[in-house]
């Protein structure tokens, strides 16, 4: 496993849970709002952290902490996640799964093998924006079948989407909705400009105010999914 970093603790990454936090190395996305560059941009990488670092603090914590998030970048790009994820797993711990969806054949792997109890899937944009926002070609499909799949997982999950006031609006919402049609929980989460994005040039872009996120979502509620929150 290439791990760019991880948190001892969190009270926020998995709803309801105490964790720990890790962060992989390498995606295949370009989202020019991304937070983790270091964990993108392959010359920003550093030395990876050890694995047997990591696992040896989880067995330290063993009856303290509830669950293990692992994120990135893209974790389903790991040759070695699923050897990895049992390793966490025999230690007890419940584990969340953040993913962009892009490779439903690794999730459908960690779905045989009953690997996450969460799943957290990023939803970029409606299917003609995809694309570009991702800024990079996507077999659209992809995104359909992990959607299919976390659906139909037997475990709790959510959707989400970074708002960006200059590549989505209210029907761009709504059209992810039908998407998802449904869905347990989806989640809106509003851009916010920070010093450390990807894209610099990005900062530019504006933000739009919760109230506007919480009217979509009360229409996303109405008409597509069972529960939508902002973030």
């Amino acid at each position: 496993m290439r791990i760019g970093g991880w948190q001892k603790f969190s009270l926020v990454d998995y709803p309801s849970r105490l964790s720990a936090v890790i962060f992989t190395q390498g995606c295949n996305f370009r989202c020019p709002y991304c937070h983790n560059p270091e964990l993108v941009e392959p010359k920003l990488f550093q030395s990876p952290e050890s694995e047997e670092a990591v696992l040896s603090f989880l067995k330290s914590r063993v009856g303290r902490l509830d669950g293990v998030v692992v994120t990135g970048g893209e974790p389903t790009l790991q040759p070695d996640l699923l050897q990895f994820l049992k390793k966490i797993k025999k230690l007890g711990f419940l584990i969340k799964l953040d993913t962009n969806g892009s490779q439903p054949d690794k999730l459908k792997l960690l779905l045989k093998e009953k690997l996450v109890d969460y799943w957290a899937m990023d939803l970029k944009g409606p299917e003609e924006k995809y694309s570009k926002i991702i800024r990079t070609n996507l077999d659209f499909s992809l995104i359909k079948q992990s959607i299919d799949l976390i659906r139909g997982s037997g475990k709790d999950y959510e959707f989400r989407t970074t708002v960006v006031k200059g590549q989505l609006s209210g029907s761009g919402l709504m059209a992810i909705g039908q998407l998802i049609k449904g869905a347990e929980c989806y989640v809106l989460q509003a851009f916010i400009p920070a010093e450390k994005i990807l894209d610099p040039a990005f900062l530019k872009e504006s933000s739009y105010d919760k109230s506007e996120l919480e009217t979509w979502a009360s229409q996303l509620e109405q008409k597509y999914v069972k529960r939508c929150l902002v973030r």
